[in-house]
This record gives C-alpha cells, sequence and structure tokens, in this order.
C-alpha cells in the first residue's frame, strides 16, 4: 500500500503529543504539510519537520494535493474545516468531539454522505491494547452491575485558550476531556438508557470562563447495569481508571494497565505497558488510511459517534429540566 499524504490543521496539544508522533511512526501516511494561525509557532514547526507551512487552512487544501487532512483546531472551527474538505473531496481524521450537538452532528452525516469522503473522529484508546483487553476478561467476572469511571486532571488557569469558552468548545469537561471516557461506556456496554448529569464552572470563581469543569454524571442500563462518571479540570493528580464490578470479579483499567480481580479484591491477573500510547496513535492513523483504502471498516464513522453526541446532549438536557434524560430516545427523535 502507498502512503497516503496528509497534512494537520492546528498545532496545539494533540497535535504535538499525538498526532506528529503517530504519523513518525506510520507505515501508510505521511505528512506533507502543517497549519496553524500562530505563526512563530508554525514557523518552528515548519523547520523542525520539514514541511509546508500554512496560516490559512483554504490556501492549504487548495495548494497541497492531499489524501486526508488531520484536523486538530477548537471544536467551533471543525465545521467551516470539514466544509472545506467536503467541497475538495479531501477525506478527514477529525479531533473529538464528533460534534457540539446533535444538530451539527447530522449536518456532518449528512455532509459526508452526500460528499463521499471519509471522515473518522479520532479515538486513541480503541488502538491501545490495554483497553482493547477488556473484551477477553469481561466474561470472566460474570454478570456486570456496577461501573465507577473517573477522569480528572489539573488546569490552573481554567480561563486560558479556548477550552474555558462555551461558544468556542461546545461545552467544558463533559463534551472535551470526557468524550474519551463516554466512549469506552459506549464501546464496552452501548448507550445507556438513562443519564442524570450534575456540574458547574465554579471551581475558580476569580476567572472568566462558562464552560463546565467539573461534572458528576449517573447512567444507567435496562439490564440493571449502572455507574457513575466524575470528570474534572480542576481535580489533582491526572487520573484515569474505569471500574467494572460483576458478580464473579472485578476489572479495573488505567492508563498503563489493566487488572482482573477476584471478588475480594486479589490480583487474578494483569497487563501492563508502559509505551502504549505513541503506539495507539500511529495505529489509528494507519487503521485510518486503510479505511480510506477501502481495506478496513470505518469505526469511527459519522454514524457511530451521533450515539457519543447523544449522551452528550442527555448530560446537557438533564442538567437543564433536573430529571434523567434517555440519549436513545432524542437520537431517534432526530432521526425521524
Amino acid at each position: 500500500m502507498k502512503k497516503l499524504k496528509t497534512a494537520i490543521i492546528g498545532l496545539g496539544h494533540q497535535a504535538t503529543e499525538d498526532h506528529i508522533p503517530g504519523l513518525k511512526e506510520s507505515q501508510f501516511a505521511e505528512l506533507k504539510a502543517i497549519c496553524d494561525i500562530d505563526e512563530p509557532k508554525l514557523k518552528e514547526c515548519e523547520k523542525k519537520l520539514n514541511v509546508n507551512g500554512y496560516v490559512d487552512y483554504k490556501e492549504l487544501l487548495g495548494s497541497e494535493d492531499l489524501d486526508f487532512i488531520i484536523v486538530a483546531t477548537p471544536h467551533n472551527i471543525h465545521k467551516e474545516v470539514l466544509e472545506e474538505a467536503a467541497k475538495r473531496k479531501v477525506n478527514v481524521l477529525k479531533e473529538k468531539p464528533f460534534a457540539r450537538n446533535l444538530k451539527e452532528a447530522f449536518y456532518f452525516k449528512k455532509l459526508c454522505d452526500e460528499s463521499g469522503i471519509v471522515l473518522t473522529t479520532t479515538l486513541q484508546r480503541r488502538f491501545n491494547p490495554i483497553y482493547t483487553t477488556f473484551f477477553q476478561l469481561v466474561d470472566q467476572i460474570g454478570e456486570p452491575f456496577f461501573v465507577d469511571a473517573k477522569y480528572t486532571l489539573f488546569v490552573d488557569n481554567l480561563q486560558e485558550g479556548w477550552r474555558g469558552s462555551k461558544e468556542e468548545a461546545g461545552g467544558g469537561c463533559i463534551i472535551d476531556m470526557g468524550y474519551h471516557m463516554i466512549d469506552m461506556l459506549i464501546w464496552y456496554f452501548g448507550l445507556p438508557d438513562k443519564v442524570h448529569a450534575e456540574f458547574s464552572s465554579k471551581a475558580k470563581p476569580e476567572e472568566k470562563y462558562d464552560a463546565e469543569d467539573t461534572a458528576s454524571i449517573l447512567f444507567s442500563y435496562e439490564n440493571d447495569l449502572y455507574g457513575s462518571l466524575i470528570l474534572s479540570r480542576y481535580y489533582p493528580p491526572k487520573t484515569e481508571s474505569i471500574k467494572v464490578i460483576g458478580s464473579k470479579g472485578i476489572i479495573e483499567i488505567d492508563r498503563g494497565s489493566i487488572k482482573r480481580l477476584k471478588s475480594n479484591g486479589e490480583v487474578a491477573e494483569s497487563l501492563t505497558r508502559e509505551y502504549s500510547w505513541p503506539v495507539a496513535a500511529a495505529n489509528q492513523i494507519d487503521y485510518f488510511c486503510r479505511v480510506v483504502n477501502g481495506d478496513r471498516e470505518n469505526i469511527g464513522s459519522p454514524k457511530y459517534h451521533l450515539k457519543h453526541v447523544s449522551f452528550i446532549d442527555a448530560c446537557y438536557e438533564s442538567k437543564e429540566k433536573g430529571k434523567y434524560v434517555n440519549p436513545k430516545e432524542l437520537l431517534d427523535n432526530y432521526e425521524k
């Protein structure tokens, strides 16, 4: 398979920590150009990577012969970049979230259906052996009945950058960092039947930001599986964990390990991977290249991500209404 030519639009943390290292390790993709409105950063990366640099993504798309682009911009920019890519028939691998709400999600799906481009939203954990091992272990813990999930970190300046703006980000910790954990829940167990969220933007009242910094989400399924998800951008130390309790045992997952425990907490087996993240980024890019080439199913397609956005919409609606919301009903109402 020949290497596909790509460009990165947006040179923030995700690009420098995931996409650029991933492309360096990729078998099937090569970086040809980069784009960012921060000219000093652009010039630095342009020189370091020895690729063409652009301030305007439209100029990039008009000048480069590309097979796909990687979009790592603020969330409110995704729409216009995707529209331009669809117009030029350029495939897109984009950062989460898939969309800021269900209305935008269905618009993106329609855009891709009509243009014929391949669109995938990045989900690095699906290419990380720690997280994929769950499916080999879950049958050994009996019937799962409770999920305890948590993703927290500490951001000292919550008003800095675009992530503190509800208008630019579409929301706060739920739609941004929470997207990864929501994906894990949907991947492992499917879309819940009930969701209720409480959240606030009160961690630093002296700062000016309106996107939620902390959230507590309860969810449940008709099969009596239920659980909670805690998210925060102001809750040290950085923690990412999922604990699944079943009738015959427990599974514990964090960023570097997965363990199966007996019901009494004794470790039965474990897997640790210290360097799984760069590998996951490269594997995700290579998988996308195979999707573009017609060799793999698009597991991150627009149709799949409608579930994620309905979960997120249900969180925000439940806070507004003060009651549980069924994300499946939200999705069904939009599809009718």
